[in-house]
This record gives C-alpha cells, sequence and structure tokens, in this order.
C-alpha cells in the first residue's frame, strides 16, 4: 500500500514545473496552561526528533519539489510564537536546521488557555503567503479541548480553508477530559478536508512517535489518498 501511494504521488507530481512546492505544511503545538515544563519538552523535542526520522526525511523527498514548513505555537486568544519561519525544504541541511530551531526554542507563554479557533486563525492567515503550494495542510496539536474564545467551527467561517486539510494530533495526557471525548472533539470539530484524519499519543512520551506517524501520512497521502487506514482509537484500559 505505501509502495502504491509513493508511486501515485511521483505521478502526481510529475506535471508540476521543477522546483514547485508540492506541499505548505503548518505545524503547532499546544502550549496551554494545561501542558506543563516536562510535558512543554518532550513535545518541542518529539517534534525535532520526528523530523529527523529517516522515514519521515524520506517522504518529504519523494519527489524533487520542495515542502513549504511552518511550525508555531499558540495557546490563548493572541498568543502565537512563530518557531520555524516559511522555509522550503529541498534537502537534509533545512530539517536539521528545523530540528535544532525548534530543539532549542524557549517556550513563549504559560498561563493561557486553548484557545484553538484563534490558532487555527492564525494558520489561515500564514497560508495565504503560499498561493505557490498546490496543497495546503495545518497540523494542529493539543491536549484538551478549547475553551477561551471563539472554537473551530467559527474559526472555518470566518477563515479562508478552501482546499486545506485539518489534521489533528490528540494529546491523551489531560486529567479533565476522556481520551473518547478528546477524539470525538477532533473528529467532530477539528479536523476538515480531503483525507483529513486524527492521530492519538499516549501522553507527551508517546508524541515523538506519533508525529512521526502523523508526519508521514501527511507528506505521503496528499491528493493520492491514506497510505494507512485511519486510526481507531479505544480507551486505555
Amino acid at each position: 500500500m505505501v509502495r502504491h501511494a509513493v508511486f501515485c504521488l511521483i505521478f502526481a507530481w510529475a506535471a508540476l514545473p521543477a522546483q514547485a512546492c508540492r506541499l505548505a505544511l503548518v505545524l503547532a503545538i499546544d502550549v496551554s496552561n494545561s501542558v506543563d515544563e516536562v510535558e512543554d519538552q518532550l513535545q518541542r523535542q518529539g517534534l525535532a526528533s520526528a523530523l529527523l526520522a529517516p522515514d519521515v526525511q524520506s517522504a518529504f523527498f519523494v519527489t524533487d519539489d520542495p515542502v513549504a514548513l511552518l511550525v508555531y505555537e499558540w495557546s490563548g486568544r493572541y498568543h502565537q510564537k512563530v518557531l520555524v519561519e516559511w522555509r522550503n525544504i529541498t534537502r537534509e541541511q533545512d530539517l536539521q536546521d528545523v530540528s535544532r530551531n525548534i530543539a532549542n526554542s524557549t517556550r513563549g507563554q504559560r498561563d493561557f488557555p486553548t484557545a484553538m479557533g484563534y490558532a487555527l486563525g492564525y494558520a489561515a492567515t500564514r497560508l495565504r503567503e503560499r498561493p505557490d503550494c498546490f496543497a495546503k495542510t495545518v497540523d494542529i496539536a493539543g491536549d484538551g479541548k478549547n475553551n477561551d474564545g471563539f472554537g473551530p467551527a467559527d474559526a472555518y467561517n470566518a477563515f479562508a480553508f478552501d482546499n486545506v486539510t485539518v489534521n489533528g494530533l490528540v494529546v491523551d495526557a489531560s486529567i479533565l477530559e476522556t481520551r473518547d471525548d478528546l477524539v470525538a472533539f477532533f473528529q467532530d470539530e477539528v479536523i476538515r478536508g480531503p483525507a483529513s484524519f486524527i492521530e492519538v499519543a499516549d501522553g507527551f512520551a508517546d508524541y515523538e512517535d506519533t508525529m512521526r506517524r502523523k508526519l508521514i501520512r501527511e507528506l505521503l497521502s496528499q491528493m493520492v489518498g491514506d497510505v494507512a487506514p485511519p486510526p481507531s482509537p479505544t480507551p486505555r484500559g
């Protein structure tokens, strides 16, 4: 199945001009007040390591057409901090630079709630800067539901999300909400667009492996369908 998807992806991009941007990928990490300092570091280091995993690098470079990458952290209504500005990933050194920047980044805010609608609106605004990209994906991670300002539905009504896929990384680490509740929230209110999906991390210690799986699916499945069936999360027991 993976080999077939990779072949289809290469065929799909064959008609693009050389060095066209095949995907604008936005990675948004949750630093709201439900995320403590240890969890924040697990998330930051997990993302940095996932970007350098050999199978993730292979997915970035499956064609010669680059992926444009933007990474930011989010929490309250007006608290979005860019960790990596738009960068075309054309070689391994680009991923190494991005990974190092994320690993060395420091948290901008610690005491703000979960304004996911505002985080999504910010992503939509930044995606307008990359009209040259063939496909656009927002990858938003979180360990809780929206509890500040307007929610995802209002963001999708207020901002331009045409032809944008939004995927979710659910971190099952909250003491206030069950895994089932979080998964249902992401499935019903957060993810949207062609072939959208969620991946679920069993706490922040599982963030790296979950992000690695998620990146591979996002990088290989654009416009050709998923390279793996959607997950079927079940409560831990």
